[in-house]
């Protein structure tokens, strides 16, 4: 299951108000996003493939089981994505 299209279409960034994008996250970064999300999910392991991109901020927030952490403070460099 995916994050629905409706719901992307109206998501802002928190920092900037600015538009998101989709993006595939790296591998490595999927890995360690997975751990850290870990201790949030008790019988499952958490999926993390994708993050919303604001090219405004420098940020890529991660997209968790399909749901956006759109949460500043949990946002990754945009440099994060090897770009």
């Amino acid at each position: 299951m995916a994050v629905d299209p409706d719901l992307l279409a109206i998501l802002v960034c928190p920092k900037t108000r600015g538009p998101l994008e989709l993006v595939e996250l790296p591998e490595a970064l999927r890995r360690e996003l997975v751990d850290r999300y870990r201790e949030h999910f008790r019988d499952e392991t958490p999926v993390v493939e994708q993050g919303l991109l604001s090219a405004q901020a420098g940020l890529v927030y991660p997209i968790v089981s399909d749901i956006p952490v759109l949460l500043v403070d949990e946002a990754l460099p945009a440099s994060a994505l090897g770009h």
